[in-house]
């Protein structure tokens, strides 16, 4: 493959994913990102010659060049999924891309959480006009909602009236390939939501307005979000980086610590695969075993011992 029909090959590419796969607009973006890398390695090489190289040696050039770079191994990995997925598309356009890629090995990271006396502690001691913001009750209510349901950043922004059930604590959401699902949340955060839309909100005209709107009274974006989050730093006594996400890793691992079962959790974080969520297994599990060298009566009577 040329890389002008590649490149004309790859805007139908993006197409297709976002029209019939319905990927969410951040992976469309990186995969857009991941292409427009690769057109630019391809044409800036200096070898005019390169040009007529099959598709797959380019590719492993590309790979090569980012791991002299250092790239993340998670951004190459993305990247070889792209790669995947345009060969799976060619193939459904009758042509066929042998490129047999190999994904690197990823390092397995425990996710980072906020413990319950922190999250309790900004819930419940830090009040709308402690807040240096312009619309504090929204800001109190996106806390405690994404902490009280586990939904994604994006998810939150795309909320709209007529998803969310006040009465019954209830919002519909639309995941990561509008896949759909149900998320509940507590009378706490059901009292911001109200204050929220009593105080700021302007009265919506239809119910397929965004329930969260930024100053000019327009829909956030995933940044403003972030932003709010890392407001709520400042009442930490020990200074803790705070994101949506975090926030969503503190709510799984959690509901795990209380005896939750895992597909429940599952369910709710919307994850496709029980895989994604067992990784919170591992951190209740590093809990129980600090728990057990400090409480075990064995290791106190060792502790005795060496004192002795």
């Amino acid at each position: 493959m040329k890389y002008k029909e590649f490149k004309e090959k790859t805007t139908e590419f993006i197409t297709y994913l976002e029209v019939e796969k319905n990927l969410s607009k951040n992976t469309l973006r990186a995969y857009q990102t991941d292409l427009d890398q690769f057109c630019n390695f391809w044409l800036a090489s200096t070898n005019r010659d390169k040009l007529e190289l099959p598709l797959r040696q380019i590719i492993e050039r590309f790979l090569v060049s980012l791991y002299h770079k250092r790239i993340d191994k998670t951004s190459i990995a993305r990247k070889i999924s792209c790669f995947t997925s345009f060969a799976r598309f060619m193939q459904t356009q009758g042509i066929k891309l042998t490129l047999k890629l190999t994904r690197p090995r990823l390092d397995k990271k425990l996710p980072i959480y906020l413990s319950i006396d922190e999250i309790t502690h900004l819930l419940d001691n830090v009040k709308p006009e402690n807040l240096p913001s312009k619309r504090p009750y929204r800001d109190k209510a996106i806390f405690e909602l994404l902490y009280a349901t586990g939904i994604r950043c994006s998810e939150l922004i795309a909320i709209r009236f007529e998803h969310i059930d006040i009465d019954q604590k209830a919002i519909r959401i639309f995941g990561k390939g509008s896949k759909e699902r149900f998320v509940l949340f507590g009378a706490k955060a059901k009292e911001t939501i109200q204050l929220y839309l009593k105080h700021e909100r302007p009265e919506p005209t239809s119910f397929d307005e965004i329930v969260f709107l930024n100053n000019r009274n327009k829909p956030l974006t995933t940044r403003s979000v972030q932003r709010i989050c890392e407001m709520f730093r400042q009442f930490l006594k020990i200074k803790r980086t705070i994101t949506p996400h975090k926030l969503r890793h503190s709510f799984a691992t959690h509901l795990l610590n209380q005896g939750t079962d895992l597909r429940v959790v599952q369910e709710l974080l919307g994850h496709s695969s029980l895989s994604s969520t067992e990784k919170y297994t591992h951190v209740t599990t590093k809990q129980l075993s600090e728990m057990c060298d400090t409480i075990h009566p064995f290791n106190s009577m060792q502790k005795q011992k060496n004192k002795t």
